[in-house]
Protein backbone atom coordinates (compact mmCIF):
# COMPACT_ATOMS: atom_id res chain seq x y z
CA UNK A 1 0.00 0.00 0.00
CA UNK A 2 2.78 2.51 0.10
CA UNK A 3 3.01 3.38 -3.35
CA UNK A 4 -0.84 3.94 -3.35
CA UNK A 5 -0.73 6.28 -0.04
CA UNK A 6 2.30 7.81 -2.36
CA UNK A 7 0.29 8.70 -5.01
CA UNK A 8 -2.85 9.42 -3.53
CA UNK A 9 -3.52 11.01 -0.34
CA UNK A 10 -2.54 13.82 1.59
CA UNK A 11 -1.47 13.14 5.12
CA UNK A 12 -3.09 15.44 7.65
CA UNK A 13 -0.21 15.09 10.07
CA UNK A 14 2.00 16.54 7.54
CA UNK A 15 0.18 19.48 7.55
CA UNK A 16 0.23 19.94 11.39
CA UNK A 17 3.80 20.24 11.78
CA UNK A 18 4.07 22.37 8.61
CA UNK A 19 1.25 25.15 9.51
CA UNK A 20 1.38 25.00 13.30
CA UNK A 21 -0.87 28.25 13.31
CA UNK A 22 -3.35 27.07 10.89
CA UNK A 23 -5.90 25.60 13.44
CA UNK A 24 -6.18 28.02 16.13
CA UNK A 25 -6.38 30.84 13.14
CA UNK A 26 -9.06 29.05 11.67
CA UNK A 27 -10.89 28.30 14.22
CA UNK A 28 -10.62 31.78 15.78
CA UNK A 29 -12.19 32.79 12.85
CA UNK A 30 -15.15 30.75 12.74
CA UNK A 31 -14.32 28.94 9.62
CA UNK A 32 -16.01 25.41 10.82
CA UNK A 33 -19.10 26.62 9.00
CA UNK A 34 -17.73 27.23 6.02
CA UNK A 35 -17.73 25.12 2.91
CA UNK A 36 -21.41 24.10 2.08
CA UNK A 37 -23.31 26.72 -0.22
CA UNK A 38 -25.88 26.09 -2.64
CA UNK A 39 -26.33 22.12 -0.93
CA UNK A 40 -22.19 21.79 -2.16
CA UNK A 41 -19.81 20.98 -0.35
CA UNK A 42 -16.47 21.40 -0.45
CA UNK A 43 -14.20 18.73 1.25
CA UNK A 44 -10.83 17.12 1.10
CA UNK A 45 -8.56 13.39 0.89
CA UNK A 46 -6.92 12.75 4.03
CA UNK A 47 -5.85 9.45 5.79
CA UNK A 48 -7.17 8.64 9.23
CA UNK A 49 -5.19 6.22 10.54
CA UNK A 50 -5.32 8.56 13.97
CA UNK A 51 -8.26 9.92 13.21
CA UNK A 52 -8.47 12.92 16.66
CA UNK A 53 -5.81 14.26 14.98
CA UNK A 54 -6.14 13.86 11.29
CA UNK A 55 -9.80 15.12 11.48
CA UNK A 56 -8.96 17.93 13.80
CA UNK A 57 -6.69 19.31 10.71
CA UNK A 58 -9.61 18.74 8.54
CA UNK A 59 -12.26 20.80 10.53
CA UNK A 60 -9.91 23.38 11.13
CA UNK A 61 -9.73 23.95 7.60
CA UNK A 62 -13.33 24.52 7.39
CA UNK A 63 -13.98 21.48 5.55
CA UNK A 64 -17.67 20.15 6.44
CA UNK A 65 -16.75 16.73 4.84
CA UNK A 66 -13.92 14.55 3.52
CA UNK A 67 -13.00 10.81 1.98
CA UNK A 68 -10.37 9.06 3.82
CA UNK A 69 -7.69 6.21 3.48
CA UNK A 70 -7.51 3.92 5.99
CA UNK A 71 -4.73 1.04 6.40
CA UNK A 72 -6.76 -1.89 8.70
CA UNK A 73 -10.29 -2.08 8.95
CA UNK A 74 -9.97 -2.66 12.81
CA UNK A 75 -12.91 -2.21 15.43
CA UNK A 76 -10.96 0.10 17.37
CA UNK A 77 -10.13 2.50 14.40
CA UNK A 78 -14.11 2.04 13.69
CA UNK A 79 -15.30 3.39 17.26
CA UNK A 80 -12.47 6.25 17.00
CA UNK A 81 -13.46 7.72 13.56
CA UNK A 82 -17.27 7.52 14.94
CA UNK A 83 -16.46 9.47 17.58
CA UNK A 84 -14.19 11.38 15.80
CA UNK A 85 -16.65 12.21 12.91
CA UNK A 86 -19.02 13.55 15.59
CA UNK A 87 -16.89 15.47 17.09
CA UNK A 88 -15.82 17.73 14.55
CA UNK A 89 -19.02 17.73 13.09
CA UNK A 90 -17.49 16.52 9.75
CA UNK A 91 -19.85 14.24 7.61
CA UNK A 92 -17.65 11.55 5.71
CA UNK A 93 -18.12 11.49 1.70
CA UNK A 94 -16.60 7.73 1.00
CA UNK A 95 -13.73 5.93 2.15
CA UNK A 96 -11.38 4.97 -0.53
CA UNK A 97 -10.89 1.35 -0.48
CA UNK A 98 -7.84 -0.45 -2.78
CA UNK A 99 -5.03 -3.02 -2.38
CA UNK A 100 -3.26 -4.62 -2.20
CA UNK A 101 -0.78 -5.53 -4.56
CA UNK A 102 1.56 -2.69 -6.40
CA UNK A 103 -0.18 0.09 -8.36
CA UNK A 104 1.54 1.24 -11.38
CA UNK A 105 -0.22 4.62 -12.76
CA UNK A 106 0.92 4.42 -16.07
CA UNK A 107 -0.08 3.51 -20.00
CA UNK A 108 2.40 1.11 -19.85
CA UNK A 109 2.02 -1.30 -16.37
CA UNK A 110 -1.15 0.39 -15.18
CA UNK A 111 -3.67 -2.55 -17.20
CA UNK A 112 -1.90 -4.93 -15.62
CA UNK A 113 -1.40 -3.42 -11.91
CA UNK A 114 -4.69 -0.94 -11.50
CA UNK A 115 -8.33 -2.85 -9.70
CA UNK A 116 -10.16 -6.07 -10.54
CA UNK A 117 -9.38 -5.81 -14.14
CA UNK A 118 -6.32 -7.84 -13.99
CA UNK A 119 -5.91 -11.09 -12.62
CA UNK A 120 -3.12 -10.13 -10.03
CA UNK A 121 -4.49 -9.55 -6.85
CA UNK A 122 -8.47 -9.97 -7.64
CA UNK A 123 -8.90 -12.62 -5.17
CA UNK A 124 -7.30 -10.29 -2.84
CA UNK A 125 -8.57 -7.47 -3.92
CA UNK A 126 -12.55 -8.85 -3.47
CA UNK A 127 -11.59 -9.36 -0.23
CA UNK A 128 -10.35 -5.81 0.81
CA UNK A 129 -13.35 -4.61 -0.72
CA UNK A 130 -15.58 -6.29 1.02
CA UNK A 131 -14.24 -5.53 4.24
CA UNK A 132 -14.35 -2.28 3.38
CA UNK A 133 -17.66 -2.15 2.88
CA UNK A 134 -18.15 -4.06 6.64
CA UNK A 135 -15.85 -0.97 8.08
CA UNK A 136 -18.20 1.58 6.16
CA UNK A 137 -21.64 0.15 7.60
CA UNK A 138 -19.81 -0.17 11.18
CA UNK A 139 -18.68 3.49 11.00
CA UNK A 140 -21.42 5.21 8.97
CA UNK A 141 -19.86 5.89 6.28
CA UNK A 142 -22.08 5.99 2.99
CA UNK A 143 -19.79 4.53 0.35
CA UNK A 144 -16.52 3.00 -0.68
CA UNK A 145 -14.73 3.97 -3.69
CA UNK A 146 -11.50 3.04 -5.56
CA UNK A 147 -10.07 2.92 -9.07
CA UNK A 148 -11.38 -0.34 -10.80
CA UNK A 149 -9.06 -0.46 -14.00
CA UNK A 150 -8.53 -0.19 -17.43
CA UNK A 151 -12.62 -1.46 -17.95
CA UNK A 152 -11.81 -2.56 -21.33
CA UNK A 153 -13.86 -0.53 -24.43
CA UNK A 154 -14.71 -3.63 -26.11
CA UNK A 155 -17.72 -5.40 -24.33
CA UNK A 156 -16.80 -8.64 -25.93
CA UNK A 157 -13.21 -8.90 -24.30
CA UNK A 158 -12.56 -11.66 -22.20
CA UNK A 159 -11.16 -9.23 -19.08
CA UNK A 160 -14.93 -7.33 -19.80
CA UNK A 161 -16.64 -9.90 -18.49
CA UNK A 162 -14.50 -11.12 -16.04
CA UNK A 163 -14.76 -8.12 -14.40
CA UNK A 164 -18.40 -7.61 -14.81
CA UNK A 165 -18.31 -11.22 -13.29
CA UNK A 166 -16.36 -10.11 -10.22
CA UNK A 167 -17.81 -6.81 -9.01
CA UNK A 168 -21.37 -7.82 -9.19
CA UNK A 169 -21.46 -9.46 -6.42
CA UNK A 170 -19.41 -7.21 -4.34
CA UNK A 171 -21.64 -4.49 -5.22
CA UNK A 172 -24.85 -6.92 -4.47
CA UNK A 173 -23.29 -7.43 -0.96
CA UNK A 174 -22.51 -3.40 -0.17
CA UNK A 175 -26.33 -2.86 -1.96
CA UNK A 176 -27.45 -5.45 1.23
CA UNK A 177 -25.32 -3.46 3.71
CA UNK A 178 -26.42 -0.48 2.79
CA UNK A 179 -23.51 1.30 1.25
CA UNK A 180 -22.90 2.24 -2.01
CA UNK A 181 -20.19 1.98 -4.45
CA UNK A 182 -18.69 4.70 -6.57
CA UNK A 183 -15.93 4.23 -9.34
CA UNK A 184 -13.53 7.01 -9.66
CA UNK A 185 -13.02 7.68 -13.51
CA UNK A 186 -9.79 7.90 -15.35
CA UNK A 187 -8.50 4.59 -16.79
CA UNK A 188 -11.63 4.04 -19.00
CA UNK A 189 -13.67 5.95 -21.06
CA UNK A 190 -16.95 7.48 -19.87
CA UNK A 191 -18.91 5.36 -22.01
CA UNK A 192 -17.09 2.53 -21.49
CA UNK A 193 -17.87 3.02 -17.33
CA UNK A 194 -21.59 3.56 -18.21
CA UNK A 195 -21.64 0.62 -19.92
CA UNK A 196 -20.00 -1.06 -16.92
CA UNK A 197 -22.29 0.62 -14.48
CA UNK A 198 -25.05 -0.47 -16.37
CA UNK A 199 -24.13 -4.04 -17.12
CA UNK A 200 -23.68 -4.53 -13.15
CA UNK A 201 -27.10 -3.72 -12.90
CA UNK A 202 -27.33 -2.66 -9.00
CA UNK A 203 -28.82 0.48 -7.88
CA UNK A 204 -26.18 1.29 -5.79
CA UNK A 205 -23.10 2.35 -7.93
CA UNK A 206 -22.49 5.84 -8.56
CA UNK A 207 -19.58 7.72 -9.76
CA UNK A 208 -16.83 9.54 -7.91
CA UNK A 209 -15.90 11.92 -10.86
CA UNK A 210 -12.20 12.83 -11.48
CA UNK A 211 -11.75 15.83 -13.54
CA UNK A 212 -7.98 15.87 -13.77
CA UNK A 213 -7.69 11.78 -14.60
CA UNK A 214 -10.15 12.56 -17.59
CA UNK A 215 -7.40 14.83 -18.71
CA UNK A 216 -4.47 13.22 -17.86
CA UNK A 217 -5.13 9.81 -19.12
CA UNK A 218 -6.53 11.40 -22.42
CA UNK A 219 -9.67 9.67 -22.03
CA UNK A 220 -12.39 12.88 -22.09
CA UNK A 221 -13.12 16.48 -22.16
CA UNK A 222 -14.55 16.50 -18.49
CA UNK A 223 -16.91 18.69 -19.74
CA UNK A 224 -18.09 16.95 -21.83
CA UNK A 225 -18.15 13.31 -19.93
CA UNK A 226 -20.54 15.12 -17.42
CA UNK A 227 -23.40 14.72 -20.70
CA UNK A 228 -22.48 10.91 -20.28
CA UNK A 229 -22.09 10.05 -17.15
CA UNK A 230 -24.06 13.48 -14.82
CA UNK A 231 -26.75 11.70 -13.48
CA UNK A 232 -24.41 8.83 -11.59
CA UNK A 233 -22.40 11.65 -10.76
CA UNK A 234 -22.15 12.01 -6.67
CA UNK A 235 -19.07 13.08 -5.46
CA UNK A 236 -16.30 15.11 -8.03
CA UNK A 237 -12.24 14.91 -7.11
CA UNK A 238 -11.23 19.06 -7.51
CA UNK A 239 -8.06 18.29 -9.38
CA UNK A 240 -6.62 19.82 -12.37
CA UNK A 241 -4.02 18.08 -15.42
CA UNK A 242 -2.78 18.61 -18.76
CA UNK A 243 -3.24 16.25 -22.13
CA UNK A 244 -0.67 13.30 -22.04
CA UNK A 245 1.75 13.36 -24.62
CA UNK A 246 3.78 10.55 -24.11
CA UNK A 247 2.01 7.61 -24.77
CA UNK A 248 3.84 5.78 -21.99
CA UNK A 249 2.80 8.66 -19.52
CA UNK A 250 0.44 9.78 -18.34
CA UNK A 251 0.06 13.58 -18.41
CA UNK A 252 1.08 16.05 -15.88
CA UNK A 253 -0.88 16.83 -12.86
CA UNK A 254 -0.87 20.80 -12.48
CA UNK A 255 -2.47 23.10 -9.95
CA UNK A 256 -5.99 24.05 -9.90
CA UNK A 257 -6.98 26.52 -12.33
CA UNK A 258 -4.07 25.94 -14.54
CA UNK A 259 -4.83 23.02 -16.51
CA UNK A 260 -7.25 22.10 -19.08
CA UNK A 261 -10.06 21.19 -16.64
CA UNK A 262 -13.13 24.43 -17.00
CA UNK A 263 -14.26 24.42 -13.43
CA UNK A 264 -16.81 27.50 -13.93
CA UNK A 265 -18.37 25.28 -16.25
CA UNK A 266 -18.19 21.85 -14.83
CA UNK A 267 -19.43 23.38 -11.65
CA UNK A 268 -22.38 25.27 -13.33
CA UNK A 269 -23.34 22.44 -14.87
CA UNK A 270 -23.50 20.10 -12.17
CA UNK A 271 -25.65 22.74 -10.06
CA UNK A 272 -27.85 23.20 -13.41
CA UNK A 273 -28.18 19.61 -13.01
CA UNK A 274 -29.35 19.67 -9.35
CA UNK A 275 -26.01 18.59 -8.73
CA UNK A 276 -25.62 18.02 -4.35
CA UNK A 277 -22.66 15.99 -3.84
CA UNK A 278 -18.95 17.02 -2.75
CA UNK A 279 -16.23 18.63 -4.13
CA UNK A 280 -13.04 16.79 -2.68
CA UNK A 281 -9.74 18.45 -3.47
CA UNK A 282 -7.45 16.06 -4.64
CA UNK A 283 -3.78 17.42 -5.43
CA UNK A 284 -1.27 13.83 -5.92
CA UNK A 285 1.97 16.78 -6.84
CA UNK A 286 4.99 16.80 -4.04
CA UNK A 287 5.14 20.06 -2.00
CA UNK A 288 0.99 20.60 -0.68
CA UNK A 289 1.10 22.89 1.70
CA UNK A 290 -1.76 24.83 3.57
CA UNK A 291 -1.34 27.50 0.95
CA UNK A 292 -2.74 25.53 -1.98
CA UNK A 293 -5.32 24.13 -0.06
CA UNK A 294 -6.79 27.01 1.14
CA UNK A 295 -6.63 29.02 -2.04
CA UNK A 296 -7.83 26.44 -3.78
CA UNK A 297 -11.33 26.10 -1.20
CA UNK A 298 -12.32 29.72 -1.68
CA UNK A 299 -12.10 29.29 -5.54
CA UNK A 300 -14.16 26.24 -5.29
CA UNK A 301 -16.52 28.13 -2.86
CA UNK A 302 -16.45 31.03 -5.03
CA UNK A 303 -17.36 29.19 -7.82
CA UNK A 304 -20.04 27.84 -6.30
CA UNK A 305 -21.85 30.92 -5.02
CA UNK A 306 -21.51 32.63 -8.51
CA UNK A 307 -22.44 29.63 -10.88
Amino acid sequence: MSELNRRRFLRAGAVLATAPGILSTLESSGSNAIGKAHNISVGIITDANNPEEDLKVVSGYGFSTCQINVAEYSPELAARLRESFKKYNILPNTMICMGPGNYVWDFKSGPETIGLVPPAFRKERVERLMKGIDFCKTVNIPAVHAHFGFIPENPTDMLYGQFIETIKPVAQYARQQGINVFFETGQETPITLLRALQDIGTDNLFVNYDTANLVMYGKANPLDGLKILGKYVRALHAKDGMYPTNPSELGKEVHIPTGEVDFPRIIATLKKSGFTGSLIIECELNGDNKDYITKTKRYLEDLIARA
